[in-house]
């Protein structure tokens, strides 16, 4: 629980129990409890407590957890499954979701005990339920999504020109009134456009309709990055964006440790870096969720060994760990490829100077850490939000290239794509990135520019600092003007 002192400004924030929704909330929590006057407190389940504990277990930070009991087992759930990354299949989706949902009721069950009474609830996007528990206490609601402006802007338009309508899935449309022309399928559109039989349409439109009924809206991104965009949306929303990232660059000293202990230790990836030349290696790793086909992987894997570059690959299936052994691979390669079995300490990886670039599956918190450290991008998206993304680094800021992947493979429905990306795909992409000619060299010098203006907008006096300041201020003002006009009504139970 957060202090006590009844001078402080109360966030309650809520994250989605997994990864990639999670971290970036815990650095927003950090970053909140490091300003004057103000306590946070995370809604969480108590074995995500102890996941993500260590990134508020610093002396003085007026920082801690409300932690509810996760009901798993009540919809069919295995018993300490509380996080999405631990599904032991994808077609629990909807039970996780069920169980989530669930938590509302909890958590307003001992809303009462919070003291001081929070001011303000910083929510995941989808987590609708939390509109109606910030109206029924009458607080502000301020959502995070976690995805960029551009994606952001992307929807909204995509919501009301819908035209894409009654096109074949692979037919070319352009999304309108964007600064930039972007073409796009069918099947290449996020989870809101492209249903799978995991995310049903009554959700999504749960989701959109409490996302109307918001305060204002964080982004994990920098306005340097994307200010046309930026600019756009907050017309759309009345001002009430805050960009307040990179989130990653919000770590202190704790880069190995983000969400799980790490299969491999940080000294150990750094020494085999150090005997790298700079700039020469590529890192692939294709996010916490993904669950690529094993025979799409192994084409991966054949891909980097064709580069001729060394490298670092993470791989988590336990199919292509086997074919690793069995084929020789592992022994092919065991002079220029380093292979991570699960969890591997990304940041860190990334921040040495022997990467050169970041073969990746283009969610949004790898593309930041990538845009961070100055590297430039393979993108190989695989499903929701990540085909924007891709068109982002691609086209918009132009410090990627694409392997070719053409349609959302929807999460756990892998096997019925088989394979679409071959090892040669990923070998021509790799050699443009890593490439010394004009284009690679131009392309470089654009990736370590944003990352420099990565690091000061998160710097006092930056961007994203005056974002965060801004956002506290006008909170604690509708805090003020609520309270004066109508008193604070602390709601009974």
């Amino acid at each position: 629980m957060a202090s006590k002192s009844t001078n402080k400004l109360h966030f309650l924030l809520i994250p989605y129990p997994a990864p990639g929704h999670t971290i970036p909330m815990m650095n927003m929590a950090k970053l909140l409890a490091q300003q004057p006057d103000v306590t946070v407190t995370v809604v969480t389940t108590p074995l995500n407590a102890v996941r993500y504990g260590h990134a508020l277990n610093k002396p003085g930070l007026p920082a801690g957890f409300l932690q509810l009991p996760f009901p798993a087992t009540e919809v069919g759930l295995p018993e300490g499954c509380e996080s999405l990354d631990a599904l032991p299949n994808p077609d629990l989706a909807l039970n996780f979701a069920a169980a989530v949902d669930m938590l509302q009721f909890k958590l307003e069950r001992c809303f009462e005990t919070l003291s001081p009474p929070p001011i303000c609830i910083v929510s995941d996007k989808y987590l609708p339920w939390t509109a109606d528990t910030a109206d029924k206490y009458r607080l502000p609601r301020v959502i995070f999504d976690g995805m960029s402006c551009f994606k952001q802007l992307c929807d909204h338009n995509l919501y009301a020109s819908k035209v894409f309508d009654g096109l074949p899935e692979s037919e070319t449309f352009v999304v309108p009134g964007l600064p930039d022309r972007i073409e796009l399928t069918r099947s290449q559109l996020p989870a809101e456009f492209n249903i799978s039989s995991r995310a049903t349409r009554e959700r999504l439109e749960r989701v959109k309709e409490a996302e109307l009924r918001s305060f204002g809206i964080v982004i994990n991104s920098f306005e340097e990055l994307e200010q046309e965009y930026v600019d756009e949306y907050k017309k759309l929303k009345g001002g009430k964006v805050w960009c307040i990232g990179p989130l990653s660059l919000c770590t202190d000293n704790d880069n190995a440790q983000r969400g799980k202990i790490v299969s491999i230790s940080e000294q150990r990836c750094m020494e085999w870096l150090d005997l790298r030349q700079h700039g020469s290696v590529v890192y692939a790793c294709l996010g916490s969720v993904s669950r690529v086909n094993p025979m799409q992987l192994i084409e991966l894997g054949l891909g980097l060994e064709a580069s001729d570059h060394p490298f670092i690959w993470v791989i988590r299936a336990k199919e292509v760990e086997q074919w690793v052994l069995e084929s020789g691979f592992e022994e092919r390669v065991k002079d220029r490829g380093l292979l991570i079995r699960g969890w591997a300490p990304q940041v860190s990886i990334l921040s040495h100077p022997s990467i050169g670039g970041f073969l990746t599956h283009c969610g949004w918190n790898s593309i930041l850490e990538g845009v961070c450290v100055g590297v430039p991008m393979i993108t190989w998206p695989q499903f929701a939000e990540q085909f924007l993304n891709e068109k982002l680094v691609v086209q918009v800021l132009g410090t990627g290239v694409g392997v070719g992947a053409q349609f959302v493979v929807h999460w756990g429905k892998e096997e019925t794509f088989g394979v679409k990306v071959k090892s040669e795909d990923v070998k021509k992409a790799i050699a443009k990135v890593m490439d010394s000619g004009i284009d690679g060299i131009e392309r470089r010098k654009i990736a370590q520019e944003l990352g420099k203006i990565a690091n000061r907008a998160i710097e006092e006096g930056g961007s994203s600092h005056m974002n965060l300041k801004l956002l506290i201020g006008q909170v604690r003002d509708m805090n003020f003007n609520r309270t004066a006009t109508q008193g604070f009504k602390f709601y009974q139970i």
